[in-house]
């Protein structure tokens, strides 16, 4: 399935129904008097959060919802039907802005949550109701009111315990795949993510959800290579892994590169708790790996790990790991 993260549409609530202007026809009922009904109340548009969701790509092919138009009253008091409410479902962490992509109109921050952002118009009122003491036969009804209709922006942020970030082809996809059950594109080249993966890690009967943030470079801020565009993901995440391949000739350059951007994105996300992980340990001898420990502990004061995703005990250390850090 195709990741969308934003998506721009059309709603439109339902109309409510006209009142009617009867009277009432019966045989040796010479003057029945007014017996029209009020018309029903138009379908309201509602969103709804799923966390079974994760993409926006349903409003990319369908971009115009309307709800269903109240129906009109009858003769006999009878009050016509209200139009039923639509429902749309948006993915857990989707957030509802106006037609400005600016200001903001709802966060979905749980499973489940309803938001009525579209109220379906009143129906309108039959003549019984204008019948007075000096006013017994009444023609006057009145026609609903228009349902609210507007074009709204869904922007989804992916919320996960952590996110893993780094450089491209740090091997944030390998480490995914190796913790959960996700399936993540993995191939020796830089941007083989070009979307954010979600997946799931258990450990001591505790479940992490973990998600693979497209590589970072310098200048993402600003646009260069895959942009800020997934940089809003980060926001979401309760603590930041940071994945650095320990090939790298400069791990203290490379991990302030990637601090950098974050910082130049939202300084809020330098709140965030961290940890480091340096891979691909299998690729260096020991003393090799060592070396490069020693010099990056001098220049950076931050805890860190050492790991390959080709190892299961490192795999299970990890997920040990990540459950205490997202469990804070």
């Amino acid at each position: 399935m195709k990741f969308l993260d934003q998506a721009k549409i059309y709603i439109k609530a339902g109309n409510g129904g006209s009142g009617s202007a009867s009277f009432r026809r019966e045989k040796f009922i010479e003057f029945g008097g007014p017996d029209g009904g009020d018309g029903g109340d138009g379908g309201s548009i509602i969103l709804e959060s799923d966390r079974n969701l994760n993409t926006l790509i349903d409003f990319r092919y369908a971009q115009h919802f309307k709800a269903q138009h109240g129906k009109p009253g009858s003769k006999r008091n009878k009050t016509g039907a209200n139009g039923e409410n639509l429902v749309l479902k948006v993915p857990l962490g989707t957030q509802i802005y106006e037609e400005d992509n600016n200001t903001l109109i709802y966060d979905f921050e749980k499973n489940k949550e309803k938001y009525l952002v579209a109220s379906g118009g009143k129906g309108g009122l039959g003549n019984v109701r204008f019948k007075s003491s000096t006013n017994r036969a009444p023609k006057k009804k009145t026609t609903g009111k228009f349902g609210e209709e507007f074009w709204i922006w869904l922007q989804l942020k992916v919320i996960a315990d952590i996110g893993i970030i780094g450089k491209p082809n740090a091997g944030k996809s390998s480490l995914l795949a190796a913790l959960t059950r996700a399936k993540p594109k993995i191939a020796n080249y830089p941007f083989t993510t070009i979307n954010p993966n979600l997946g799931v890690t258990y450990y001591d009967g505790k479940e992490v959800t973990l998600a693979d943030i497209p590589g970072l470079v310098e200048g993402a801020h600003k646009g260069i290579g895959l942009g800020d565009k997934f940089l809003r993901h980060i926001e979401r995440c309760k603590v930041l892994l940071h994945l650095i391949d320990l090939t790298e000739n400069d791990l203290v350059n490379t991990y302030k590169k990637i601090k950098l951007e974050l910082l130049s994105y939202d300084k809020k996300l330098n709140d965030k708790k961290e940890i480091i992980f340096f891979n691909k340990s299998d690729l260096l001898r020991n003393d090799d790996i060592e070396k490069k420990l020693v010099d990056f502990k001098k220049k950076v004061n931050s805890k860190y790990e050492v790991i390959s995703v080709f190892s299961n005990k490192e795999v299970l250390k990890t997920k040990k790991i990540l459950v205490k850090y997202a469990s804070r």
